[in-house]
């Protein structure tokens, strides 16, 4: 049952395979979009983290009791708050993290544009004596 449920899901142990492969391709489906609480950059299906069990079994409760995908991930953010979905929802407490990467980017290809536009504040350009002198160098010099 495991190796047709996928191998990314290397944490998830066989007791905690659902005998139903709807019900358990569902709870995979949920649980590779929440975060481990413990190592915080992984799924709860990656991660080996006893916390990381205890919501894989919670996730599979709720879906043999009868919740929909969404009750299921509404009753974790509700109990945990959003920082347990990978992927923040898009509403007005996250709007700043959504809009600050792409806004960041614009910004610095903005300022390297100005920067690369503005003329070079160099040495003034050279008096017609200064250009015959360094003219007279070049003769002497063979050039």
């Amino acid at each position: 049952m495991a190796l047709l449920v996928g191998g990314s899901a290397l944490a998830v142990s066989p007791e905690e395979v659902l005998s139903d492969p709807v019900l358990e391709h569902r709870a995979r489906e949920i649980s590779a979009g929440l975060r481990c609480l413990v190592c915080q950059n992984q799924s709860i299906d990656d991660s080996d983290a006893d916390l990381a069990k205890d919501l894989r079994l919670l996730v599979r409760e709720r879906l043999v009791a009868g919740d929909s995908d969404e009750q299921v991930r509404q009753y974790l953010v509700d109990r945990y708050g959003e920082f347990v979905l990978l992927n923040p929802r898009l509403n007005d407490h996250t709007l700043l993290l959504w809009i600050a990467g792409p806004a960041l980017l614009v910004g610095g290809l903005l300022l390297l544009l100005i920067v690369g536009r503005r003329p070079t504040t160099g040495q003034p350009p050279l008096s017609a004596e200064e250009q015959a002198v360094l003219d007279e160098l070049d003769k002497s010099a063979g050039n």
